[in-house]
């Protein structure tokens, strides 16, 4: 898979996409990330990519034509037009289910907005969705447009160790992520559970899925009125006095099959 930015600060973001994970999958060729400065594709001798607004108003608006060029440039180059997105504090809310949607293209180019953001034009003629992080407003399109891109990234075969590392992951299936212990077996007087220190892993299995369900009726009880409940999922909810899968009561080590 191949991330296009087009951005006003692509060292910003190749900072952040040369490190760690990312940086690593890069470099043994699992995925492609390229950052485009935007200002390249100015048609005069400052520079200038914004402008001020028709019809007046507060703020300065990113002109159409040098994102223009920079995705005609990008298309020529690609041989052909990549699933384009726009960070916008319009746009749907990014969740992990467009994450995996947006990870089965081979080519994906995320717009980084600034200011007050871009002409409308623009939008109409390149754009293929608009996604949001969040119901607030960021000075640009630079985060936003890390985010989706790391989420996206470890999706990608050959990024991660393996499918697992992000299957087993909060709201990948529709729930919150199990609780996780390391060593020392007790920290301080708190002891991590029991069963995860039997290696019965049919056990250990059943004991991740029930705190699963018990960590989301806690914590997000709307993403689990939308999961996919087996019958003993619901079952173990009602033992546990979340009839209906509503508000949980306490959260307790839950039992394990014999």
């Amino acid at each position: 898979m191949r991330i296009d930015l087009l951005t006003l600060f692509p060292e910003m973001c190749e900072t952040v996409m040369a490190e760690s994970i990312i940086g690593r999958a890069r470099k043994k060729g699992a995925l492609q990330v390229c950052c485009h400065q935007i200002r390249d594709y100015a048609f005069d001798k400052h520079s200038r990519v914004d402008d001020t607004l028709f019809g007046g108003g507060m703020g300065m608006l990113l002109m159409a034509e040098p994102i223009a060029a920079c995705f005609d440039d990008l298309i020529a180059h690609l041989g052909e037009k990549p699933h384009v997105v726009y960070m916008s504090p319009q746009g749907a809310v990014f969740n992990q289910q467009k994450g995996k949607e947006l990870a089965q293209y081979e080519n994906l180019a995320i717009l980084c907005g600034h200011y007050e953001g871009v002409d409308e034009r623009v939008l109409e003629a390149y754009v293929d969705e608009q996604i949001s992080i969040g119901d607030y407003v960021l000075t640009g399109g630079e985060l936003p447009a890390l985010v989706l891109a790391d989420s996206v990234c470890r999706m990608i075969p050959g990024v991660l160790s393996g499918d697992i590392c992000y299957e087993e992951e909060s709201h990948y299936n529709g729930l919150l992520e199990y609780p996780q212990y390391t060593r020392p077996a007790n920290w301080r007087g708190r002891e991590v559970p029991s069963v995860l220190l039997t290696g019965h892993h049919a056990n250990i299995e059943t004991w991740r899925r029930e705190q699963s369900l018990l960590r989301t009726a806690k914590n997000r009880p709307d993403m689990l009125e939308k999961a996919d409940l087996t019958e003993r999922d619901k079952r173990f909810l009602e033992s546990q006095g979340i009839g209906g899968y509503g508000p949980k009561a306490s959260q307790s080590e839950s039992r394990c099959i014999k």
